[in-house]
């Protein structure tokens, strides 16, 4: 059986595991980077940054327009599967330089809002309530996924043009974006 915590320890919050728990965990040293000064805001916070929401749709639009940085935050192996989004570029959420590679882009383009998308929204839902809770700004959920899921049919279903996710593709796509 899989160790699990509790976030916050609280029902009726999520239970991740540890290797997720420390990912996110990492965010609440890193995010007051962001702000330079002030307290990052807790979870639960009213004053929280809110998380916006975009179709697959408006999000293909914006990014291609430079109004949002579209990140792909699945497994290497599922960009190989399915593709990547025309105008994301993939960074893996399970990997230790997800949380300071979008501080990192936070703090290059402070205004441009940061989209995140999953396979069917459900990771890229968590994972933006989560950074919005502990005070990162200007995200937004991508919330139908790539594969479609509750919110929607899907990137793929609805026809948008993807890119191969190889290795290659992706690691040139990031390069691209990251000072």
């Amino acid at each position: 059986m899989r160790p699990e915590v509790t976030i916050f320890g609280r029902a009726p919050f999520r239970t991740l595991s540890r290797r997720s728990f420390l990912a996110f965990g990492a965010a609440t040293i890193v995010v007051p980077i962001i702000a330079g000064t002030g307290p990052v805001a807790a979870a639960g916070d009213q004053n929280a940054p809110k998380v916006s929401y975009m179709t697959p749709d408006a999000a293909h639009r914006a990014a291609l327009a430079g109004e949002i940085i579209l990140i792909d935050i699945r497994r290497p192996d599922e960009w190989l599967e399915t593709k990547v989004g025309e105008g994301a570029v993939g960074l893996d959420m399970r990997e230790d330089d997800f949380v300071p590679a979008l501080v990192t882009l936070r703090r290059a383009n402070p205004d441009m809002p940061i989209a995140l998308i999953c396979r069917t929204g459900n990771r890229s839902g968590y994972v933006t309530s989560a950074l919005a809770g502990q005070g990162f700004p200007g995200l937004v959920d991508v919330n139908e996924g790539m594969a479609g899921g509750a919110n929607g049919p899907g990137w793929l279903k609805r026809g948008l043009p993807t890119y191969d996710g190889t290795p290659a593709n992706v690691t040139a796509r990031r390069k691209a974006l990251l000072p």
